[in-house]
């Protein structure tokens, strides 16, 4: 599978062809990211999982004045076709799984470790390595990833990244505990 296919034709694929696309994918620059909001749908769970928890959600990116890049996931309304519309809580949108970019050369890596999540929080053991699909970095593939012990522990879940509108709701880290 090479990196250019659909994200329908991603969503058919099996995970050997979801890592074959990541493998494939090109490396991209945090700035790239900075400023916008992508629309998520996620690859490779089993459907009951999926109805668990979601199938589309939204990450915003955003840069600090000292130049790092950083990002957050947005809940969404799981609507059908998918809106990415998100859920609000307070006039606000629910967010969660707060994220520091990093550039490793071949990929970014979404750590959520470096997130300010409070302690305790399941999604600060996530590492997310993303590469892009397409030249300007408007299409986006991830892989969820579990830091145990000092080792990155593979995971079947993988997501692909569609650009959308630029970030309006900038989230604040909750304060770790």
């Amino acid at each position: 599978m090479t990196a250019a296919r659909t994200t329908d034709q991603l969503l058919r694929a099996s995970g050997a062809e979801l890592a074959q696309a990541l493998a494939g994918g090109r490396p991209l620059a945090a700035a790239t990211v900075a400023g916008w909001t992508y629309h998520g749908t996620s690859l490779g769970l089993p459907a009951w999982l999926e109805r668990l928890t979601w199938k589309t959600f939204a990450k915003a990116f955003v840069r600090e004045p000292d130049g790092t890049v950083r990002g957050w996931n947005v809940r969404c309304e799981q609507d059908d076709p998918p809106t990415w519309r998100p859920r609000t809580r307070g006039g606000r949108p629910v967010t969660f799984g707060h994220f520091q970019v990093l550039a490793t050369g071949d990929h970014l890596l979404l750590d959520y470790g470096r997130g300010g999540n409070r302690r305790g929080d399941p999604t600060a053991a996530v590492r997310d390595p993303l590469v892009a699909l397409d030249a300007e970095g408007h299409r986006l593939l991830g892989r969820s990833l579990l830091a145990i012990a000092g080792r990155q522990v593979k995971t079947p879940s993988y997501f692909v990244l569609e650009r959308g509108a630029p970030v309006e709701h900038v989230a604040t880290p909750p304060r770790p505990a």
